[in-house]
């Protein structure tokens, strides 16, 4: 959860990765929504939840912060208590969130992450720096005891390559925090492990952040150093390869959408999937990971107005999100998909950069006023222009059964109208091809069997390099 920097113009080419009709596209992937300011506050809790059931939500990614939960999380000094037992910690707003989810059947995603107590750090001088590894494996334990009959799927530390999370991130100029993250990552296995509760259970390792800076390891890096590689993938005769059971990274991108390509080969925007399927590939051959690692894209979100900074255009925030989903639904080894945020973050006091210093990935604005893209989100679209022709690519979210949606279209200033019907597999996804026409605009009608009827924004053609199409 972190802000990329400005917007840069340069474009990359998305033909291979939105081309219509991938044989091996990923048809199964699962979408995850985070939504902490409303889900894990109580008062906001029933009425997010009543939104998120409508939206389609089936899972979601819930982010527990040790610092959190612990006995006196300020205290330099290790308070005297048994860490292995859940009964020492104040699970509170965690429990509730966890419990609303089981009982609608949603898949959850369990990311357990600094910041830490001060006493489990080097220290004790703030909450990022050296996590100790024994402190966090005696916590993961009393986490797998607390929820590990329940959620089978964890993920260890959030954005470890940020220095918000974990640090520090350089020393002496080199990448310091992935050889801190490995021994984390082994500590919370064997954590989760000691609970009693690990049967069945899957471990996630990376949760990188998309880019790297002088105070942030770029991704790549960042994995290369976690499991003890060389820069040309040579694995350290030392270390043993990570029992990581896929890879979770939040391929954000910038204002140029999701055919930004980042200039630095270690970064890995949403529009350059392959280089981190290319990295697995050679890490596994080096015998540092599993073959075939899959990949989670477990926090992705595009930032609007009225953020002056990085914010797109509404209209086009709608349309980025749904060009960013079929990118990951036709890229083989993507998993899960995601959204960050229900609501923007509230702006905070000073300066305009002060003031949109946090997200504004939301459907929603920070004071609940809809966007253009909480009504797309349940029915998203993406269109792709090739010469006089479109491919359109879509998901009727809230369906739980094959169905049918209306696509309709809108040309100059008329009305939208009927342009065909599409059926959809069993997951609700569907595609179908079109004419194209300058300054065409598409939309999508559908009806729920219980009779809520959703209907998109309008929706433009983008090219095959991401750019709106002339």
């Amino acid at each position: 959860m972190r802000r990329l920097g400005p917007p840069t113009l340069l474009l990359a080419c998305l033909a291979a990765l939105i081309a219509p009709g991938a044989a091996q596209a990923a048809r199964d992937q699962t979408v995850l929504f985070e939504a902490p300011r409303d889900l894990l506050d109580a008062q906001s809790r029933p009425g997010a939840l009543r939104q998120l059931d409508q939206l389609g939500v089936r899972a979601l990614r819930v982010v527990l912060l040790w610092n959190n939960v612990a006995p006196s999380p300020d205290a330099a000094t290790r308070p005297g208590f048994d860490a292995t037992d859940p009964s020492a910690y104040h699970w509170g707003q965690y429990d509730d969130v966890l419990a609303a989810a089981r009982e609608r059947g949603w898949q959850v995603l369990l990311t357990v992450s600094g910041p830490v107590p001060r006493w489990a750090t080097a220290g004790g001088v703030d909450h990022v720096t050296r996590p100790d590894a024994q402190e966090f494996q005696a916590f993961m334990t009393a986490v797998g005891r607390r929820y590990g009959q329940q959620i089978k799927l964890f993920s260890i530390w959030n954005e470890p390559n940020e220095p918000i999370f974990l640090g520090p991130q350089f020393q002496n100029g080199a990448p310091a925090s992935p050889r801190i993250y490995r021994g984390l990552f082994q500590a919370g296995v064997a954590g989760l492990r000691a609970s009693g509760n690990f049967s069945g259970t899957r471990v996630l390792m990376g949760e990188t952040a998309p880019r790297g800076t002088g105070h942030v390891v770029a991704p790549l890096t960042f994995l290369r150093g976690a499991l003890c590689l060389d820069s040309h993938y040579r694995r350290a005769s030392s270390c043993s390869a990570l029992p990581a059971d896929g890879y979770a990274h939040h391929a954000y991108t910038t204002a140029a959408g999701p055919g930004f390509k980042p200039p630095g080969a270690n970064d890995v925007t949403i529009g350059v999937l392959p280089r981190l399927t290319t990295a697995l590939d050679r890490a596994a051959a080096a015998g540092a990971i599993r073959a075939g690692l899959p990949i989670y894209l477990t926090e992705f979100g595009i930032q609007s107005k009225p953020d002056p900074f990085v914010g797109v255009p509404l209209a086009q925030q709608a349309e980025f999100q749904a060009l960013s989903e079929r990118i990951a639904y036709n890229t083989p080894r993507v998993r899960f998909f995601s959204q960050y945020l229900l609501r923007d973050d509230v702006p905070r006091p000073g300066s305009s950069l002060q003031r949109y210093s946090g997200f504004e990935s939301g459907l929603e604005f920070a004071d609940g006023g809809r966007k253009p893209s909480y009504s797309a989100w349940p029915v998203p679209v993406a269109v792709t222009r090739s010469g006089g022709r479109v491919s359109l690519w879509g998901l009727a979210r809230p369906a739980r059964a094959a169905t049918n949606v209306e696509v309709q279209v809108a040309d100059g200033k008329g009305g939208f109208r009927h342009l065909l019907s599409a059926h959809t597999n069993s997951l609700g996804y569907w595609t179908a091809h079109s004419t194209y026409r300058h300054g065409r605009r598409w939309r999508v009608r559908w009806t729920s069997p219980d009779g809520v009827a959703y209907v998109g924004p309008p929706i433009r053609a983008y090219d095959s390099a991401g750019r709106l199409a002339a």
